[in-house]
């Protein structure tokens, strides 16, 4: 497993509590800061699965 794919589930999940602390609090900064980095855990997470596929091609 590529090291992208799990920083990426890291963000993805760390990203997921902080939109819901975000939510209900009302605090409108951390629940978009959270929704962030639960995208950017997403798209790291699909880079490492396109590394992972090149590799397994040329295996």
């Amino acid at each position: 497993m590529d090291k992208n794919r799990m920083e990426g589930k890291k963000d993805e999940i760390v990203g997921s509590v902080k939109e819901a602390i975000g939510k209900v609090t009302g605090n409108e900064r951390v629940e978009a800061e959270g929704a962030a980095q639960k995208n950017k855990g997403k798209v790291q997470d699909k880079v490492g699965e396109a590394k992972d596929a090149v590799r397994k091609a040329f295996d």
